[in-house]
């Protein structure tokens, strides 16, 4: 395979630091990336594809985005745990796969975490002017 997969470079393309490389012929594509958010995005795609039925290739990048969780819970709190009530700096990454929607989040430190739809919690209100 010579040529990046169309769907998630384009989505890639818009992040800083992302490209599509081709090291030689026979050899896939490598993505290049920089920086934490473009890590945690590849560490939530290689999640997606062992989670997903869907092959690899069909999924998409829908957002990458470094938030501000309103709680420890990092916008996915476990029912029965309490949590430290600080603001707290991440990342929120979501991947289509097929007709479902797979949400990732991080802190500032460690991997992303697969967060199952009924425990999503949006990130904290931030000032638009901001």
């Amino acid at each position: 395979m010579n040529r990046c997969h169309a769907s998630l470079i384009a989505a890639l393309s818009a992040l800083p630091g992302w490209g599509c490389a081709t090291p030689g012929q026979d050899v896939p594509p490598t993505v290049m990336q920089t920086g934490p958010l473009q890590q945690m995005v590849r560490l939530a795609l290689d999640d997606a594809a062992r989670r997903s039925p869907h092959d690899a290739s069909a999924l998409k990048l829908v957002s990458a985005d470094a938030v501000t969780w309103p709680d420890g819970s990092l916008g996915c709190p476990q029912p029965g745990m309490q949590y430290p009530q600080a603001l707290v700096p991440g990342f929120r990454i979501r991947i289509q796969a097929g007709a479902q929607i797979l949400e990732y989040h991080a802190g500032p430190r460690g991997q992303p975490f697969y967060c199952p739809a009924g425990r999503v919690t949006g990130p904290a209100a931030t000032d638009p002017r901001t």
